[in-house]
């Protein structure tokens, strides 16, 4: 149960900052601050829902496309929530495409960084990066 919150913890930081960076850097794309904590929880559940099934579609079609799978995810939950919340608003293919990428991205980076200092002593014990269990190669 502790993993499952440290999951969604990890997925709600790492929306925010994809969804942040993405509207800092695109003039087509805006995030409205009253109601960005709205279309944060659509997107994250969206994307939660989504990527599984993407994932068994993709593994069903071509293994080679799972990867793949993650970014149809994420552009997906942005259609979601741009549909759903008022406060995200995206417009121009560009900017779709474009948008979809640095959330991807930023989602990616900080699910990759955060665990390091968020859980730095959780990983320490269970033997995570750097961790006890870890080999150091010479």
């Amino acid at each position: 149960m502790a993993r499952f919150f440290a999951n969604v913890t990890l997925a709600l930081i790492g929306d925010a900052v994809g969804l942040i960076v993405a509207a800092v850097l695109l003039d087509d794309m805006t995030l409205d601050p009253a109601s960005f904590w709205l279309a944060l929880v659509i997107f994250t559940v969206a994307f939660i829902v989504l990527q599984p099934l993407a994932i068994k579609i993709t593994l069903q079609h071509s293994s080679a496309l799972a990867g793949g799978s993650a970014l149809v995810a994420t552009l997906a939950s942005l259609i979601i929530t741009d549909l759903l919340a008022d406060g995200l608003s995206i417009s121009g293919f560009t900017t779709w495409l474009l948008a979809t990428v640095i959330v991807w991205g930023a989602s990616l980076l900080a699910g990759v960084v955060l665990p390091m200092f968020l859980f730095k002593k959780t990983l320490a014990r269970t033997g995570g990066p750097r961790g006890p269990r870890s080999t150091t190669w010479r």
